[in-house]
This record gives C-alpha cells, structure tokens and sequence, in this order.
C-alpha cells in the first residue's frame, strides 16, 4: 500500500512540473502557435468586435501585419488582463458575448509572440462576420444624423437631433444600433422614434433637424422639433427606443423577442446626446442602424431603471465627499414574476465597484452582475445567455462603491472636491463630472419555461 501511495505522490509531481506558470498543461499548447490556426480565432472572437475598421477602438487588428505590429503589447495587456475588456465578473454571472481570455489562450498568445509571431497558412482570412459600422449583422437601413462639429477645448455639450424615414410599407425592426464616428467622446445618447399615423400627409420638413441645448435646459426642447401631421395630430412614441454608452455593443434579440412595427413615416429623435469634453477638433457624424425583420413581434419589453431618475432612492443621498470613498445601495420590490434579458450598470468617473442581485421571497439568491473594478470607457448592455426568471415579491438590490480620492485615475478633479447627483432638469443631461447611480433592467413578462429560452445569436 505504501508503495501505491508513492506511486500516486510520484505521479502528482510529474504532472505538475509539466504545467505552465498558469496552470495551463504545456503538452495542451500547440508545439508551435501560428496566427493563422492559433491567435487568429482568439482574436475574433474577443477583440475584432472593436478593434476593427471604424470599431470603437483606436486601432484595427483586422490583418496578420497588424497584429504582428503589435504581437508584444498584446502579449502583455492579455497577460495582464487588461485586455480584452469586460469589467463583468465572470465566476459571478454568464452573458452573451463574452471577452475573457482562458488561461490557455493567454498561455499561447505568450507562447506564439516569443517564437516570432508565425503567421502560418496565408490562406486563412478572418470569418467575414464583421462589418462596419455595426456589431449586429449588416443593416437593412442606416438613418444619418446631422454632423456635428466638436471644437479643442470643448467641455460638456448637449444636443437633440431629429431624422425622418418614409418607407415603402410598415416594417417591423429587431434592432436598432446607434453608432458615433467619435466613440470616444460621446458620453451618453438617448433616443425613441415617432410614428406618424397611416394616411395622415406630414408637414413638409423643416429646415432645424438639429439644435444644441445647455445642460441645465429642459429636453422638452426636443418637442420644436417633432413635426405634427397636416391633422395637427400628433405621432405615437416609441420611448427609449435606442441608448448608446461608452462600450455598447448592440443587441438583436432572437424569434421575434422585443421587436415591434413601426409605420411607413416615422422619426429618430435623439434627445439626448451628450458629448464629452474634447482634446481635438473633430466633426461626428453619428448614424442609426435599423434591423428589419419578418417576424412579427411575440414579447413586449419593458425596462425598469433602479436609482438616479429611477423607481428607486439611493441610501445614503449619493453625495461623495472629497477624499473620500463611500457605498451606496438602491432597492426594489416587483410585484409580478418578470423574465430578465438584459442589464446595465450606470456610474460615472468615481465608479469603484458594482454589484447587483435579487433576493427571492423564500431568501434565496439570485446573482445578476460584479464588477470588481469599474471602468468608464466599457458600460456594456449585459445580456444573460438565457431569460432569468426573478418571482414576484423578490426584492432587486444594487450596491455601488464611489472613489474621489487622488488615488483614482478617472478622478476629473485635481484636488477632489465633494461630487453628487445634479437634480436640475431631472438629472437629465449629467456632466461627465456629475455623479450617477443607475441599475436599468430590460425584462418581459414570465411565461413558463422562458428560463430556458436562449438569447445567444445563431
């Protein structure tokens, strides 16, 4: 027995001296990586959704020359995990989309960067799932918004911009996807579409399409420039009916979930675009991608939005004093059984972390998101692989942690001063250097077996 014992010891070293510094078994590694079988499909899957022609990020890596251009700083940030980014915690919660690296991917990218970058099989070209201007699929429609010009030195600016549409019939979309040419200044936009009813003949259209607004004017605004019809009718809203944040990728739900009609005139009104302050002169030129689809729509969504501008307050007050970092929690009671798509975690410069769940009637737990570090720059809309069933009577929690000290890079104040929520015009249109506390909830109604009803694209 004592010889099994050895034996079983002996074999326990073997295996472990036969292992990379991260776990990663080296005979698991290819002998000799090569981009073309090996980092290629790494690559596609968590880094071409932005680093690609007119992605988000500052640099395609669409080709084999560009990534070896940069084989070294990509062995790094992935060995760092800085990149790809996905603030998500992943041993937390799952969703669609994911970017997080295995400890074997990392483990070959390092591999293949110190061989050389071996490009191997010439032949091999990214899978064309990738196309510009759109993280959905190729758009049915591309509604342009009027440019808008962006001087040096500009601080926060607002603006509310209308475009119309007529179409041959009535359509139903899938998806919209609103797309800035300067991702890396837009800090937020809201927007929702207006439908003119059939037959009603619309004004001719005015020459304002577009008007800039102070942050502390009301978005009512938007109303000089919604175009009543020749009856002095007024069109139907379809509220909120596309967002945009730092990192957004856009979403199309499968099987006709959240789809819905519009009619052959209708507007895309952005009343809220919220541009950040500016380190060059640039001009935007900002469009919305429309999705059509032939299936008519079977689920109506719906969103809940937890803390600032929502349904619930947040305890204590968020005020942040100087020097200091605080935690904050909001709270909300449902009162019918809902099925979760989708989430999104709100904060701004002094985020520090996140954190929500639901607590069901019986005490259990439901967890919906972590995020150990916030990051500004990657405010995903995180959509579950599944529906998530949440009872009613189940209670949602979100807690927040906020950091103005000097030891937050993403502080905008040098020295840090107090930082709260900024209440006129509803908290509206929020500087950058405001505060916020959101938790927005996209969900429908539950119908049994919706926990088993994929929300993964085909």
């Amino acid at each position: 027995m004592k010889c099994k014992y050895l034996y079983i010891i002996i074999l326990l070293v073997v295996i472990g001296t036969n292992s990379c510094g991260n776990g990663v078994a080296v005979d698991a590694l290819p002998e000799q990586p090569t981009f073309a079988n090996d980092i290629a499909p790494i690559l596609q899957k968590n880094c071409l959704p932005c680093h690609r022609d007119q992605g988000v990020a500052p640099f395609s890596l669409a080709t084999y020359s560009a990534v070896k251009k940069r084989a070294k700083t990509i062995a790094k940030v992935t060995q760092k995990r800085i990149m790809p980014p996905w603030p998500a915690d992943p041993s937390y919660s799952h969703f669609v989309g994911e970017k997080v690296l295995l400890d074997r991917d990392i483990a070959i990218i390092q591999k293949w960067v110190k061989q050389g970058a071996i490009e191997g099989n010439q032949k091999y070209i990214y899978r064309q799932n990738t196309i510009e201007r759109s993280n959905i699929r190729k758009p049915d429609l591309i509604i342009p918004f009027d440019s808008v010009l962006l001087h040096e030195g500009d601080l926060d600016r607002f603006f509310i911009s209308l475009s119309n549409v007529s179409l041959p019939k009535k359509r139903f979309i899938s998806a919209l996807e609103f797309v800035p040419t300067e991702p890396g200044l837009v800090h937020h936009a809201n927007g929702h579409l207006l439908l003119y009813k059939e037959g009603s003949k619309r004004m001719p259209q005015r020459p304002r399409r577009k008007m800039e607004a102070r942050s502390e004017m009301n978005l009512d605004l938007a109303a000089g420039l919604v175009m009543q019809a020749d009856d002095g009718s007024l069109p139907m809203r379809i509220h909120s009916a596309f967002n945009y944040l730092p990192g957004v990728e856009g979403i199309e739900y499968p099987n006709g979930i959240g789809a819905f009609e519009v009619t052959k005139d209708f507007a895309a009104v952005m009343n809220d675009v919220h541009y950040g302050p500016a380190d060059k002169t640039v001009v935007d030129r900002s469009v919305l991608n429309v999705f059509f689809t032939d299936i008519a729509p079977i689920r109506v969504l719906s969103e809940l939005m937890l803390g600032t501008n929502g349904v619930s307050k947040i305890v204590p007050p968020l005020v942040v004093p100087a020097n200091k970092i605080t935690k904050h929690t909001t709270r909300f009671t449902i009162v019918e059984d809902i099925s979760v798509l989708t989430i999104n975690p709100h904060l701004h410069m002094l985020g520090k972390t996140f954190l929500a769940f639901a607590v069901k009637p019986n005490g259990d737990t439901i967890p919906l998101i972590r995020i150990l570090r916030w990051n500004f720059n990657w405010q995903y809309f995180y959509t579950f692989k599944t529906m998530v069933k949440i009872p009613a009577g189940s209670e949602i929690i979100a807690v927040a942690e906020f950091d103005n000290t000097v030891n937050n890079p993403w502080n905008p104040n040098r020295p840090p001063k107090e930082v709260s929520e900024r209440w006129d015009s509803g908290g509206a249109s929020m500087r950058a250097s405001d505060e916020m506390f959101q938790f927005i909830i996209t969900y429908t109604l539950y119908k049994k077996g919706d926990e088993f009803v994929s929300l993964e694209k085909k």
